[in-house]
């Protein structure tokens, strides 16, 4: 293989019918390492929302179990882009996030805004430290995905395409970016597990990185300092000149998937799907938190 044969590929598949297939390609041959990261800065964006920020911090789960929250986190989701939406282990997933959420007093707003993060912040990480920009077939179908998950999550009013998502991404934070201390002791909680995630001599290294990468206004809303120009260029550049190596290496010809992250350290003996996650406020009688789509139709390993 050469290194563009994957982006031949999908360019020869359709983003509207094949979306899924296209995300698998970007998100585990093409990007592993950059999806991973770009999806866990899409999520720590969204702390900076007070509404969101304060509920994560009242349920005590990521000050209290950080780790246990990435993981399931990451292993749901990622649940669904290795099976599809209609497998059993996709629907199992859909209806453990759909369980957790409708747990829990979350507007279709915020909800909307979360997804929006799913979509648009990868796509800007990847044009700013990707070896490649993603290809305009990429960002339909990555729009074209997450507006399926959306479905099945029964959030309201999702946007049509990826230029939608990033109006309502910009127009969200714009509107609601603010101090929170709930946000900022989840944001705290989300710094320290990154930073666990080396030896401990390192830790202020990656702290520092970290807040390196966060934009204006992220470090106004957490009430952080300004890093140092010096080390945003630092880190900032090392992202780049990693990119540029990394075009130069055969491409990837078997997926890498969430799950073989080295951050996924909670189930070192594997895991259930089904029991991923919190059970909060589980209520007796008919399933709640099923998906709300039916099944069969959209989204699965036999629509590519």
């Amino acid at each position: 293989m050469k290194r563009y044969d994957w982006l031949r590929e999908i360019r020869r598949l359709d983003p509207e019918r094949d979306f899924l297939r296209i995300y698998r390609i970007t998100a585990t041959l093409e990007f592993p390492w950059d999806i991973s990261r770009a999806l866990e800065l899409a999520l720590y964006r969204t702390y900076a929302v007070p509404s969101i920020g304060r509920l994560l911090a009242a349920t005590g789960e990521f000050p209290g179990r950080p780790q246990k929250r990435y993981d399931d986190t990451a292993l749901l989701l990622d649940a669904v882009v290795e099976h599809g939406f209609d497998s059993e282990s996709g629907r199992t997933a859909i209806r453990r996030i759909n369980q957790m959420h409708r747990s829990y007093d979350i507007s279709n707003d915020d909800m909307r805004y979360v997804l929006c993060t799913f979509v648009v912040i990868p796509g800007r990480w990847l044009d700013a430290y990707g070896w490649r920009r993603l290809s305009e077939h990429e960002r339909r179908a990555i729009a074209a995905y997450y507006r399926t998950l959306g479905k099945h999550m029964g959030i309201q009013d999702i946007p049509e395409s990826y230029a939608a998502f990033e109006r309502c991404l910009d127009e969200y934070e714009a509107a609601h970016f603010g101090w929170d201390e709930g946000g900022r002791r989840v944001s705290d909680a989300t710094l320290g597990l990154m930073a666990s995630w080396y030896p401990r001599p390192l830790a202020p290294l990656v702290r520092g990185a970290s807040m390196a990468l966060l934009d204006d206004s992220l470090l106004q809303a957490f009430r952080y300092e300004q890093p140092h120009p010096a080390a945003r260029a630092v880190v900032r550049g090392a992202l780049r000149a990693r990119a540029k190596a990394v075009r130069l290496l055969p491409p990837r010809r078997t997926p890498h998937y969430a799950r073989q992250n080295p951050e996924i350290k909670g189930y070192p003996n594997g895991y259930a799907v089904a029991e991923l996650g919190t059970f909060p406020g589980a209520r007796r009688g008919a399933r709640p938190g099923a998906c709300p789509v039916p099944h069969g139709s959209s989204g699965s390993d036999a629509a590519e």
